[in-house]
């Protein structure tokens, strides 16, 4: 098993997302790229630590490559948008790959190069891709959220995987 550290906007949904794809067997809500030790929601909506909301996936890569897990992170948000998504706003809501070793980062950097020369996004994307931090996991009342609540603020995984 492998991680991926994506933040996408609120990760309720980023997380909703990941769990539907096929070869991912965890999904968990955090933070992730700020200056703070364990920021608590509160703090990071606040703007205070600097801290991206991401979802941490742990993935079998022999199910699902980690090449694909970034071609549908670039088809499930929109990576034009700085520091927003939909309603969103704020540095918590940027568009960021963290990546978990050099080979992830050559992946993450050759997947946005081709999207960037797709057709489908007509304004420049501004993705970052940084090593991935240290990790905090959120709370546990955010954890599967729309399971526990219903509702969704990204497309679904069928959506993209059938676009």
């Amino acid at each position: 098993m492998e991680k991926a550290t994506f933040g996408a906007g609120c990760f309720w949904g980023v997380e909703d997302f990941f769990r539907q794809v096929p070869g991912v067997a965890e999904a968990v809500s955090g933070y992730a790229g700020g200056a703070s030790q364990a920021p608590t929601y509160k703090q990071v909506c606040n703007g205070d630590t600097n801290h991206a909301e991401v979802v941490e996936v742990t993935f079998d890569p022999a199910k699902v490559p980690y090449a694909t897990l970034v071609d549908l992170f670039f088809k499930m948000h929109n990576p034009t948008t700085l520091n927003s998504q939909g309603p969103d706003f704020g540095t918590q809501y940027r568009s960021v790959i963290f990546t978990h070793g050099e080979e992830q980062a050559r992946v993450a950097r050759e997947r946005l190069e081709a999207a960037k020369v797709s057709s489908r996004w007509k304004q420049p994307i501004v993705t970052q891709i940084e090593p991935a931090p240290t990790f905090w996991k959120a709370e546990d009342y955010h954890q599967r959220y729309f399971e526990k609540h219903g509702g969704h603020c990204h497309v679904s995984y069928a959506e993209v995987a059938n676009s």
